[in-house]
């Protein structure tokens, strides 16, 4: 009877191992996204290093990511464009996606800028197709380098932008996912 005990817990304790194993295996670690974001922008700068090591310690490890471009402009009313390609881990990979979106606040200026997207909580590539709110600050002189946190549901995007041009300001506004390019930034 102890034998069978022993047996039950043994395969008990092996059982949460592997479901532990696996649903990190569903996420991407912290050396994972430094490669990723070091091969995407070409060199990792300490202000990058410092970014990433700053969404993990807030939200932990992504299970989706973007790698991109975009452009966007200000004076009061603001407008974003990108395009880029969604990777998710253990699933979709290269996958063509679109965003684009307004804002309005205390914000002048323009700036384009390669972005790489970490993504929290995504359940299915399906659903990154929608509008993130958030708030965003902005600082170029020549150049620069932010991230901001935008969320919907119970997914959450951390765009992480390093790019040139003249801007300052604050604003509020989203990110709207598509699939297909659009000029319409609602």
């Amino acid at each position: 009877m102890r034998l069978v005990k022993a047996l039950v817990l043994s395969l008990g304790i092996l059982a949460l191992a592997g479901a532990s194993e696996a649903a990190d295996g569903d996420r991407f670690t912290e050396n994972e996204i430094v490669q990723k974001a070091n091969d995407f922008f070409g060199a990792t700068t300490e202000g990058l290093a410092t970014a990433i090591q700053k969404v993990f310690a807030d939200l932990g490890q992504p299970n989706a990511y973007i790698e991109g471009e975009e452009a966007s402009g200000a004076f009061v009313v603001g407008v974003r464009y990108g395009k880029g390609r969604l990777n998710v881990k253990g699933g979709v990979q290269g996958m063509q996606v679109y965003w684009q979106g307004p804002s309005v606040g205390f914000d002048v200026g323009g700036n384009a800028a390669k972005v790489f997207t970490l993504i929290y909580d995504l359940p299915r590539a399906e659903d990154l197709f929608q509008r993130f709110p958030g708030v965003d600050g902005s600082a170029y002189f020549i150049a620069g380098l932010g991230v901001n946190y935008a969320r919907s549901g119970q997914t959450t995007v951390a765009p992480i932008r390093t790019g040139g041009g003249l801007r300052l300001g604050a604003n509020v506004g989203y990110i709207h996912f598509t699939r297909e390019a659009s000029w319409n930034p609602l």
